[in-house]
């Protein structure tokens, strides 16, 4: 019986590690940001942009007081964002792009907390995600409501868990037409879990891998107006809102 017990326990074991090391392997197949945004943004040669804890900052020379703090999607490299957050900083936000363990937002979903803690400037801080970055922002924004100035959904929606329907939080809600991965019925459906005063901007033409700068994604549709149009609608209305908010 023991002998039975030993090898059931070796078999366990073997199971979890090859089970995590598929998971580890799958984890770093990442999407990486293109060239043309390294170059379009000048990161690792701008003073502005730092990179501290594993996390992408970007400073303001003329800060407005608030903060940004955008969790990636799914295996989505932090610089894949760099766009927006360079565009948002030049409009006098600061922007902190945090890294996720294993590259999933879920495993880093008090990074917000620790970036919060970790400035010394007081700012009106807002957290968006990206896909599933979105979900785990409206998690712990759920469970943070007084530290966290609104909500912003790239492509996202929150789970039943983390339901706004009650708060008078700040949402502001993103999404694209030719979205293949968050659809306009996932984003029609998710209008329950989110206050009244919600807005809803959808962008025409625009997919889910055009909210980063990092190429096409499995199981997306093709979009019809360039990543460059996207991102620049992006950042346009996530101002805009942030000015009323």
């Amino acid at each position: 019986m023991k002998k039975i017990l030993k090898w059931a326990g070796i078999v366990l074991l073997a199971v979890i590690v090859v089970g995590f090391l598929g998971f580890y392997i799958w984890s770093e197949q990442t999407y990486s940001a293109k060239e043309k945004l390294t170059k379009a943004v000048h990161l690792g040669d701008d003073p502005l942009i730092e990179e501290k804890n594993d996390w992408l900052i970007f400073k303001s020379e003329d800060s407005n007081g608030k903060g940004v703090i955008l969790y990636p999607g799914a295996k989505v490299e932090v610089e894949a964002y760099g766009y927006i957050g360079k565009s948002l900083s030049d409009k006098g936000y600061t922007v902190v792009i945090p890294e996720m363990p294993f590259h999933i937002a879920f495993f880093g979903m008090n990074e917000a907390e620790k970036i919060i803690s970790d400035f010394d400037e007081k700012l009106d801080w807002y957290l968006s995600g990206h896909s599933l970055g979105g979900v785990a922002a409206a998690s712990y924004t759920y469970d943070h409501q007084d530290e966290v100035k609104g909500v912003i959904f790239l492509a996202s929606y929150p789970t039943t868990s983390a339901d706004f329907s009650k708060s008078d939080m700040p949402v502001l809600s993103i999404y694209a037409e030719n979205d293949g991965l968050t659809t306009g019925d996932d984003i029609e459906k998710s209008k329950k879990l989110l206050p009244s005063k919600a807005a809803f901007h959808k962008i025409d033409g625009g997919n889910h891998a055009g909210f980063g700068v990092y190429g096409p994604q499995k199981g997306d549709k093709k979009a019809s107006i360039s990543v460059w149009e996207q991102q620049d609608e992006i950042i346009q209305v996530m101002d805009d809102w942030m000015k009323e908010n």
